[in-house]
């Protein structure tokens, strides 16, 4: 049985949760509030598939309480920290306008809050609506720490598309029997692959598809026949990006990354690790007399292992006869056909097809003059190992993961925190050289070069206040060419284009959509391919960007942008909350 007490066993359970915070939200009138919540962080026993295991929690919840909010509202978050960790949280997605004390990634913002300490964060919702999500930002801890964050349009606002009937949260995650903090910490002794994952999840529930996982431990989506379902969806998985799909249904696209879409329907999306998407599902119009199966599998085109198996969830339908849930249990049940897991071409024509919405009321301010150009090869590599030891990676050597063939390496003082008291190079918390260009041009998803090994370094980029950025990221085939999904802290950004291939600054910028492109805060570089971003760097203070494949991240595919103060009152970083956590 599953030993939670958030995860609902049936979509009545969630569906009631999210009614009672509307109505919560819409009885304070449209003014703008601030939304209060007490998150206790603490250990937790949950089993699953007949295991019990001790995960890190908010106040005891897995998957973690739902965030609540209206599009222009404060949130305030008083985190106390009871676990035997060091804990910081991460609010995907939330710009974060001149609140960069509250991101919360460890050792970029701030320092993580220690066993016993607290911290309060604070934050605007400015400019978003729709779907997003926190998690912890330290370590592999994300894996059970982890929640919703809905973000409702001002009082009176409708959605710009047919108003659903009922909303319900789906998190899609992964479940590992033994400790992530020992799976990780593991790898990066030995310098190999970490230990799969045993299933994946939705709201924290394998379903029936696995072994030792049955009725209790499925997530049960129950619908009326005629109504609309919004689906808001988030993967949160650590390590992979999904296929999903609701057998015999279509869905239509709506909303991504909290930013309207031009809607679309489809009978399969794809999801990676840190993105959102708002999806309708219109139920049949009578009743069918059948249940269908919501499925996820990985899409990957990695060379190593993976979790190569599928989560389900069942939707069913109320029977008009009034007969006992129960006996809906003896009806067929139908399963969606997925993609291939490698099925990288199904992946781009999905891509392909999200489009902003581009309207009066939410226009797509893509930058149309560009102040400062780059080009980031990201990938894999190694490190040798050291002198008499022994390494699990390729031939013999450490595994490791670059941006422009730079591991970043954590420091021990917040990136932010240094900045703002002046110190970086000079005391050796961080440099200003980080590459704009690879140093050595190769032929980037072509044969692999002789020398595989990367260089470590603490380095950030330095934009001026309101610079225009344009952001070519490239995958290499350095160690076999993989998908991966790019998460840009502190804004969001336009995907202007895409393509397989190296990338061509002779004849590719000539395809860019200038006029309605995606706009998002996470993005997948294509595999054997590259993605084409564009932003304005408005909001003063030190930025994470990074892979959301956690064991990349962990080998080091991440870096920093450290964006000035501008000119005016309004375009400074104020100073540091007094509970901000220390080093």
């Amino acid at each position: 049985m599953a030993s939670s007490s958030a995860v609902p066993s049936s979509a009545s359970a969630a569906a009631v949760a999210f009614a009672a915070a509307v109505l919560l939200l819409a009885a304070v009138g449209a003014e703008a509030e601030t939304r209060k919540y007490q998150f206790d962080v603490r250990m937790a026993s949950v089993t699953r598939l007949c295991g019990t295991k001790s995960i890190v929690t908010v106040n005891g919840q897995f998957p973690g309480p739902t965030l609540f909010a209206r599009e222009g509202d404060r949130v305030e978050v008083a985190v106390v920290n009871r676990s035997p960790y060091n804990v910081s949280l991460h609010w995907h997605g939330v710009r974060q306008l001149l609140s960069g004390w509250a991101d919360g990634p460890a050792y970029i913002t701030q320092c993580p809050i220690p066993s016993g300490g607290r911290y309060v964060y604070r934050y605007r919702i400015a400019g978003q609506r729709g779907t997003l999500w926190w998690h912890a930002h330290v370590s592999w801890l994300r894996a059970t720490l982890y929640g919703p964050i809905i973000i409702l349009p001002p009082a009176g606002v409708p959605y710009p598309f047919p108003a659903p009937d009922e909303e319900v949260p789906l998190m899609l995650g992964e479940w590992w029997r033994n400790d992530t903090e020992a799976v990780i910490a593991r790898a990066l002794r030995t310098g190999g692959g970490p230990d799969v994952s045993d299933a994946y999840t939705i709201n924290g529930l394998p379903g029936p598809l696995y072994n030792c996982s049955g009725s209790r431990d499925t997530f049960r989506l129950r619908v009326r026949p005629g109504r609309t379902y919004m689906l808001r969806l988030i993967n949160a998985a650590l390590n992979d990006e999904l296929f999903f799909s609701v057998a015999n249904h279509t869905l239509t696209v709506v909303d991504v990354d909290a930013l309207y879409v031009k809607p679309f329907a489809v009978d399969t999306l794809v999801i990676a690790p840190g993105q959102t998407s708002n999806v309708l599902l219109a139920a049949k119009p009578a009743y069918p007399g059948a249940r269908f199966y919501m499925e996820a599998r990985p899409y990957t085109n990695t060379q190593g292992t993976f979790d190569n198996t599928t989560v389900a969830g069942i939707l069913e339908y109320e029977d008009p006869s009034g007969a006992a849930a129960a006996a809906s249990n003896q009806l067929p049940i139908f399963a969606p056909t997925l993609p291939q897991i490698n099925d990288t071409s199904f992946v781009a024509n999905y891509t392909a097809k999200l489009r902003s919405l581009a309207s009066a009321a939410y226009p797509a301010a893509v930058p149309q003059s560009i102040d400062r150009r780059f080009f980031f090869t990201v990938g894999l590599g190694t490190h040798p190992c050291a002198v008499n030891g022994t390494c699990q990676g390729p031939n013999g050597s450490r595994f490791a993961a670059s941006i422009n063939n730079v591991s970043f390496v954590l420091p021990t003082t917040a990136l932010l925190q240094a900045h703002f008291a002046g110190r970086s190079k000079s005391n050796g918390v961080y440099a200003t050289d980080f590459p704009a260009f690879p140093l050595v041009p190769f032929n980037y998803t072509g044969p692999p070069p002789n020398n595989t090994n990367v260089m470590n370094g603490t380095k950030v980029v330095v934009l001026p206040f309101g610079t225009t950025v344009e952001l070519v990221l490239q995958d290499t085939s350095i160690l076999g060419a993989e998908s991966h999904p790019l998460h840009l802290h502190g804004f969001n950004f336009y995907v202007v284009g895409q393509g397989f291939g190296n990338f061509d600054p002779a004849t590719d910028p000539a395809r860019f959509n200038l006029a309605d492109p995606v706009e998002r805060n996470t993005v997948g570089v294509p595999a054997g391919g590259w993605v084409a971003i564009r932003f304005r760097a408005d909001n003063p203070g030190v930025w994470f960007m990074h892979c959301h494949l956690e064991v990349h991240m962990s080998w080091g595919l991440k870096m920093a942008w450290l964006v000035l103060d501008g000119s005016l009152p309004n375009q400074k970083l104020p100073p540091p909350p007094s509970d901000l956590p220390q080093c």
